[in-house]
């Protein structure tokens, strides 16, 4: 399964770049793609393409604040949460996503 993400927190310092990695390892421990764009203090880092975004089959954002250009991903299926979620139970919520990518 492809997934794009944006991490983003209220600080948009540690918890941004924490759900980041988080998310990162648990994805690719059960052999899935990720990509993540994080948003914070420093702008906008790994920007998602236009082909990314094309490619995914899911669209998770980790995020306590609202992001930019989330237009972006219209007519895509989309995941919200808070960024606590992905950094407590990364592993719990990539198996989330499996089951809601399959229905």
């Amino acid at each position: 399964m492809n997934i794009v993400s944006i991490c983003a927190c209220t600080v948009g310092i540690a918890h941004t770049y924490i759900a980041a990695e988080k998310l990162e390892k648990a994805a690719e421990k059960k052999g899935h793609s990720i990509k993540i764009e994080t948003q914070g203090t420093i702008g906008i880092e790994n920007e998602l393409s236009e082909e990314d975004i094309k490619q995914a089959d899911v669209v998770l954002l980790a995020v306590d604040v609202k992001v930019s250009a989330k237009e972006r991903f219209e007519g895509k299926k989309i995941i919200e949460i808070p960024t606590d979620v992905a950094i407590k139970s990364p592993n719990k919520l990539i198996e989330k996503i499996e089951q809601i990518s399959e229905q």
